[in-house]
């Protein structure tokens, strides 16, 4: 019986000294790469906090702050994680491995929604409209309000928001209307054929001069732009401030209108002559 107790308290003190000898082996890495995660984590943060400020102060664009302080944030903590299993006795070769496999599986599963991300990308850095532009894409207008990695929303003149892949965004044309300062306005006015035509012009053409909101520079014209079936049709170019264009058109439509009106210059539309054949007995 006492060779059975001292057996057990042999074990007991064997075990006891693995437990020992590996916590003090193990405990010590567990705990270093515990330190190592923290403080790595820590340090990630400032860089991307001061970053962040850095690149405020530049007047960056913010989403392109946002892409890269998300970028760099998943770039450092990679390189926390690998460095913590690296301390850990983990063969970080095969880890990182791994990280590849999975990263590669990932792409071919989400390829779609990452190619909304190269796109968006592309939308940053080669800036082809910004937030607040006023722009046509995708059979769509409409002022950009947001800008992210996956999509780019734009607000309609109705203020409807219309969502759009980035990838569908980028693979077709894109009409900015507001990147230049100015813009010119296409009109046409169509009169009859028995109006005064040179009275027509200068009635449209003093129209222009008076608007305060046309631009002398470059001198708005009116010219006969074709002659139709039913009417002479003069063409009205006048040139505003982007921000003037659409209050312009409707001013500018609106007095040649009435001007119209007062001189008795007819707008004409089209109409169906029917002639009658009466066959006699």
């Amino acid at each position: 019986m006492l060779q059975k107790i001292e057996h057990v308290e042999t074990k007991i003190e064997h075990y006891t000294d693995l437990a020992i000898n590996y916590g003090t082996e193990y405990g010590l890495k567990i705990l270093g790469a515990l330190l190592i995660f923290f403080i790595g984590k820590w340090i990630a943060r400032k860089i991307v906090m001061l970053m962040r400020k850095g690149m405020d102060r530049a007047s960056i664009d913010q989403t392109l702050i946002s892409f890269a302080s998300n970028a760099i944030y998943v770039a450092l903590m990679v390189a926390v994680l690998v460095a913590a299993a690296s301390n850990l006795g983990i063969n970080t070769t095969s880890f990182v491995a791994v990280f590849g496999a999975a990263g590669l599986a990932i792409g071919l599963a989400l390829k779609d929604t990452l190619a909304n991300v190269g796109a968006a990308v592309l939308i940053i850095f080669f800036r082809p409209f910004k937030v607040g532009d006023f722009i046509e894409v995708s059979g769509v207008m409409g002022t950009v309000k947001i800008i992210n990695l996956f999509s780019t929303t734009l607000t309609t003149a109705d203020n409807r928001s219309i969502i759009i892949p980035n990838g569908a965004l980028i693979a077709g044309n894109i009409i900015n209307y507001t990147d230049n300062k100015t813009r010119r306005i296409d009109m046409t006015f169509d009169i009859d054929y028995k109006d005064d035509l040179k009275l027509a012009k200068s009635i449209i053409l003093e129209i222009l001069h008076t608007n305060p909101k046309v631009l002398p520079d470059p001198e708005p014209i009116v010219a006969v732009g074709a002659l139709g079936q039913h009417s002479v049709q003069l063409v009205a170019r006048p040139w505003v401030n982007v921000t003037d264009y659409g209050d312009t058109m409707f001013e500018i439509t609106e007095a040649v209108k009435l001007a119209f009106d007062q001189n008795h210059i007819t707008v004409p539309f089209p109409q169906m002559v029917t002639h009658v054949k009466h066959e006699e007995n």
